[in-house]
């Protein structure tokens, strides 16, 4: 067995799972801690790393794509302090922690893990219930449904549509734009049938906009990766029969018909209008990108709007 640990957690190796548990460190992130011990087996483990610096140095653990929801559901939108997959080294525990990294390559190689992405996920996602509080309102989920609450600084058509409520087997997807600079963010939640992609989060019932706070963004994180967890792998759909990806090509035609029809409502071609298609494919490649779409749905309304250039 292979052991470091400071400050900053403990890492543990038993030759088949290594064990994150962060530190109780009060320059620990507290989403980490929020997410609590994480389990990694080797399965889902795609390489390791040890990086050395002046003081000490870090810990860096690679997953296999597709293997880890909070991976799926977070990337790129938190902070480095607080990835669960790397734990600062002190300098008397530099010797043990590259053990610890030959160790785990070692037993990769022994049993001839690979680092190609996963078919399903081999970690879990965040315990529910969960509460996350956004900026406009406050979404709940217990593991089969949604619940979003609005606040006192919703606009009037959020508030006239009242709280919404849907059931996690009504949800095609959930998309995620951290808030950057001056810009609000947003948690989308996609309703099947539901095509309110155009609408400003602001006004979307099936949004809550997200104001960019510490608390928020650690909360949310929490709450994203437990939806996508529960939600079928962004791998599922390749293994279709052509009869499953028809019908899931149609689920997304309303979509794409949307996207001709605003194209088609401004013809005219003018800078406006050319502006909106660049839009309108930036959100797909976004939606393609976290796996609410796949590749044959993407092509299908990307053509769509390719059209009315």
């Amino acid at each position: 067995m292979a052991e470091v640990t400071g400050r900053d957690g403990t890492w543990t190796f038993d030759g088949e799972i290594l064990r994150i548990v962060p530190g109780r460190d009060r320059g620990v992130h507290k989403l980490r801690q929020l997410l609590g011990e994480v389990a990694v087996p080797l399965e889902a483990v795609a390489g390791i790393s040890y990086e050395p610096g002046k003081k000490g140095g870090r810990l860096r653990l690679r997953l296999r794509e597709g293997a880890d929801p909070f991976t799926q559901a977070a990337r790129g939108r938190i902070p480095d302090a607080a990835d669960p997959y790397q734990l600062a080294v002190e300098a008397d525990r530099t010797g043990v922690a590259g053990y610890l990294v030959d160790e785990v390559r070692n037993a990769l190689v022994i049993e001839q893990v690979p680092d190609g992405p996963a078919s399903r996920y081999l970690m879990p996602g965040p315990s529910v219930p969960l509460t996350a509080a956004a900026g406009d309102g406050t979404a709940t989920f217990d593991g089969e449904t949604i619940r979003l609450e609005w606040n006192w600084s919703v606009e009037s058509t959020k508030k006239s549509a009242g709280s919404q409520r849907f059931a996690l087997a009504d949800l095609a997807g959930v998309e995620w734009i951290p808030a950057a600079g001056l810009e609000n963010g947003h948690v989308r939640f996609q309703v099947r049938g539901v095509v309110q992609h155009h609408l400003p989060p602001k006004h979307d019932p099936h949004c809550l906009v997200l104001w960019g706070l510490e608390k928020e963004t650690r909360t949310v994180a929490l709450l994203v990766a437990a939806v996508v967890a529960r939600l079928p792998h962004p791998s599922a759909a390749s293994a279709l029969p052509a009869s499953a990806l028809t019908a899931a090509a149609e689920r997304t035609a309303p979509a794409a018909a949307g996207a001709e029809e605003a194209a088609g409502a401004g013809a005219g071609g003018g800078p406006d209008d050319h502006d909106a298609l660049l839009r309108r494919l930036r959100e797909l490649g976004d939606l393609h990108r976290d796996g609410v779409l796949t590749d044959e749905e993407f092509a299908l309304a990307k053509q769509a709007i390719l059209k009315r250039f």
